[in-house]
């Protein structure tokens, strides 16, 4: 429980300050955007590969990955269906399908593993998962779905080395997996720089907050609701499913795949659809919405599991 509404607590101060600075103006008319390009272009590649180069590859090699990787796929899958009959488009689609399978497994599922959990090591198949296979793959459907000129089959197999957080996410498990020990001159900086992505993220929101409608009254109404529905029941129900009934988990494995899969969809997918200027009241309410309501949900996950 402690954890729990920690880590909440933590975020939704982050985001009331980025509030408080969008209504005061304090950073000008292109406040939200310099954040937001800041972390996209420097402070999270940064992020991605001092996390990555650090980290146990060996944790891809579970039956906990899979899980995780099944129940991300289905709902994700789920989205992408019902987008592709009412026709929301490619970028706004992807985006959608990202807000109802991608956790917060960073800022939030960190804090959580070590109150809930006990050990912060258990979100790393959902960390290395989503920043290795998901983020690329999804970046590279929006560079594709926003390009506009065509251009050659070769060109586009190289869209993921033309975009900063995927060649962070992979320059980081190579060097991981080539055993590179990165001097400490080279680290310190990157850390640095990488430890502002999270802050700017969290702030860049929380300006996006200031003018914008309450939740649920707009266009997006129908996507939101169904990225919602998907990311806060359908995924964890998921993961509970094939976790207890197809690989055999129970104790303590099962309750850490499902917290996890009970997650919020992460704040920097605002990110990556303001970056790409797709989907981004559908990506804000999204994140909005599950973050809240994912509060009593993981409560009633370690109070079934726990």
């Amino acid at each position: 429980m402690q954890g729990v509404l920690s880590g909440f607590a933590v975020i939704a101060v982050v985001i009331g300050v980025g509030y408080v600075i969008g209504r005061g103006g304090h950073l000008g008319d292109q406040g939200r955007e310099v954040l937001t390009r800041l972390a996209f272009h420097v402070a999270s590649p940064a992020l991605l590969f001092t996390t990555l180069a650090r980290a146990d590859l060996s944790v891809v090699f579970s039956s906990r990955l899979l899980v995780t990787a099944m129940s991300t796929a289905a709902v994700a899958g789920a989205f992408v269906a019902v987008g592709a009959v009412r026709r929301w488009g490619v970028g706004r689609t992807t985006i959608g399908a990202l807000c109802s399978s991608y956790v917060n497994s960073g800022n939030l599922g960190i804090p959580i593993a070590v109150y809930v959990l006990g050990d912060a090591s258990l979100v790393a198949p959902v960390l290395l998962f989503q920043l290795v296979a998901v983020t690329p793959v999804a970046l590279t459907i929006l560079d594709v779905a926003g390009g506009g000129e065509e251009r050659p089959w070769w060109q586009r197999l190289l869209t993921p080395l033309r975009n900063p957080v995927a060649v962070g996410s992979l320059a980081g498990v190579a060097a991981s997996a080539a055993g590179v020990d990165v001097p400490g001159p080279l680290m310190d900086p990157l850390t640095l720089i990488g430890n502002m992505s999270v802050p700017a993220v969290l702030l860049a929101f929380g300006i996006s907050l200031r003018g914008s409608t309450l939740p649920l009254r707009g266009a997006e109404r129908a996507p939101v609701l169904l990225a919602v529905a998907l990311k806060s029941f359908a995924q964890p129900v998921v993961a509970w499913a094939l976790a207890a009934g197809v690989f055999g988990l129970r104790g303590p494995a099962l309750l850490d795949v499902v917290v996890t899969s009970a997650l919020p969809a992460a704040q920097n997918l605002f990110t990556y659809a303001s970056a790409y200027r797709v989907g981004e009241v559908l990506a804000r309410e999204a994140i909005l919405l599950s973050t809240v309501v994912a509060v009593p949900v993981l409560v009633v996950v370690a109070a079934l599991l726990g």
